[in-house]
């Protein structure tokens, strides 16, 4: 998809809490373009609203916790990975206490509600945040690691170790998000018996069973004490000789384990507020480092908040400096597009490779050869006019000119062997022949300058 998307229509889930055993509804309702994932407690007086992103999560030991003052929603890991995982970018979350409904334990019964509602395009554009370099965050104490490399689309494996017979080393990939209600969605949160008691003195899993959890018995203890934790956990008494796994429902895939903890991860990707191209390689994964990584991904993004277009100098141009000279009436020395590698109906990315044989080098500065900032504008602008100009009829009859430049900012020097890259954005559909537009120059990743104008669109005599 190109365009920001949300739900068509609320649902609502039930169920008990996985840690508190309170009966819970959680309803997921279609929100505006750029509104993101935000968390409602509609339990609680005013309602507080939590933005689901890194710098909101507040504990990881059981699952990803987001806060904001007094206010905690947790287990909400299986629901943000469903909307992430089928391209739903804006959602606001109401639920009527302190966590999600815990359901089966996986994220399949809110990939099958989204699938009825269904999913609507918005207006705005699909914000990705691209790839262009490898990113990693380790914990030398538990020897996590993750890792993001560049690529086409987002994919990720996972590769786990749990010191235990029964899934000492296991492996899982996802390699096309269109797979994961299939592949990932059904794969149910595990526990092993020997970390319940513990779990139980600390008042957590109230709400836990052997219907919403995989549970491994691998190290043996008496008789006595499994009875007792059957007991607290309601469920039938089991030979304390007889290892293995004791839930319900057999396993849905051997490395079931293993694919629930990709599940996590893409749930607390959801929180870096951005769909992401790139492949994650986790190692050891848990909530604590995706966490971790998630923050460090959303400074990154902050640090490029504006990505440069992706330029391959070996792809045919969409236009080159003989289809540019047919729509712009400037010449030399005034022509500054050389090319156009990509066009759409409310974008462009031209390219202009600037040399030391400028004849504006010459006294901009003889010395200190600079290109001087009206002229990066100037530029832009004719991008942007044959962005326009792409929208009508007979584009060699029309000229563009400009009416108005506002938010000029110049960020760093250009000079001789920069190529320039323009990166031209309709702000609106244009209307009695006027556009407005903003525009950014870039040098490899960084904007050298932008600026906000508008233009008009004039027949020529």
């Amino acid at each position: 998809m190109t365009k920001q998307t949300t739900l068509k229509g609320s649902f609502s889930l039930c169920g008990k809490g996985l840690h508190t055993g309170l009966s819970l509804t959680v309803t997921f309702n279609p929100a505006k373009e750029n509104h993101g994932y935000k968390i409602q407690r509609i339990d609680l007086p005013g309602e507080p609203i939590v933005d689901a992103v890194a710098e909101n999560v507040v504990d990881t030991q059981r699952g990803t916790v987001l806060g904001k003052g007094d206010v905690r929603v947790s287990t909400v890991e299986h629901g943000l990975a469903a909307l992430y995982a089928l391209g739903i970018d804006n959602c606001l979350i109401q639920v009527n206490g302190p966590e999600f409904p815990i359901l089966d334990g996986s994220a399949i019964k809110y990939v099958e509600k989204i699938s009825e509602v269904g999913i609507e395009e918005l207006n705005a554009p699909k914000d990705w945040y691209i790839i262009r370099k490898k990113i990693e965050v380790k914990d030398d104490n538990s020897g996590s690691c993750i890792t993001i490399l560049p690529d086409e689309e987002f994919s990720i494996t996972a590769m786990c170790s749990f010191n235990s017979k029964y899934i000492d080393s296991q492996f899982a990939s996802l390699d096309k998000m269109e797979n994961f209600a299939k592949e990932i969605a059904p794969a149910r949160t595990f526990v092993f018996v020997r970390d319940i008691q513990p779990l139980l003195n600390a008042n957590l899993i109230k709400g836990g069973d052997l219907d919403n959890a995989i549970v491994i018995y691998e190290r043996q203890i008496s008789q006595e004490q499994l009875d007792t934790l059957a007991d607290m956990l309601h469920a039938e008494h089991r030979d304390a000789n007889n290892l293995g796994y004791i839930q319900h429902k057999p396993l849905v895939w051997e490395n079931e384990c293993t694919r629930h903890k990709l599940l996590d991860i893409i749930g607390d990707m959801a929180l870096i507020g951005k769909p992401i191209k790139g492949r994650i390689i986790a190692t050891r994964p848990g909530h604590t480092i995706n966490n971790k990584f998630a923050r460090q991904m959303r400074k990154e993004i902050r640090k490029h908040e504006i990505q440069a277009p992706i330029y391959d100098p070996n792809e045919e141009p969409l236009m080159d400096v003989n289809r540019i000279r047919e729509l712009l009436p400037h010449r030399y020395p005034m022509q500054l597009v050389d090319k156009v590698i990509a066009l759409g109906a409310t974008s462009i990315v031209g390219v202009k490779n600037v040399t030391s044989n400028e004849p504006f080098f010459q006294g901009h500065f003889p010395q200190e050869p600079v290109m001087p900032g009206v002229l990066q504008i100037e530029a832009m602008a004719q991008c942007g006019g044959l962005l326009v100009l792409n929208s009508v009829e007979e584009p060699e009859r029309w000229s563009t000119y400009f009416l108005r430049i506002d938010d000029v900012k110049f960020r760093q020097k250009v000079v001789p062997g920069d190529t320039l890259l323009f990166k031209v954005d309709l702000l609106a559909p244009i209307r009695h022949g006027i556009s407005s537009m903003r525009g950014y120059v870039f040098v490899g990743d960084h904007i050298v300058s932008e600026a906000t104008f508008t233009a008009q669109i004039v027949k020529n005599k």
